[in-house]
């Protein structure tokens, strides 16, 4: 499993915005307190942000969807 560093900032404005504060903290136990220190980075082809809770500090991971697989579930049938 390589890690392969990208940059988070070369995103749009936008959508850096909405990765920021579309959060869900596990050790708060709320959605949307927002993420501090952002980095990118691909792991097996899965993109990732990471960064900490704004709130209380904690690491956060935000597994980013790839558009043409959004919305589909392999259920094992």
């Amino acid at each position: 499993m390589e890690r392969i560093e990208r940059d988070f900032f070369a995103r749009d404005k936008e959508d850096q915005q909405a990765f920021l504060t579309q959060t869900w903290c596990n050790q708060c136990m709320e959605a949307d307190l927002g993420m501090v220190e952002p980095s990118e980075y691909e792991v097996n082809g899965v993109v990732f942000v990471e960064g900490k809770c704004a709130r209380c500090g904690e690491p956060i991971v935000t597994e980013i969807a790839d558009d043409s697989t959004d919305g589909d579930w392999d259920d094992g049938e």
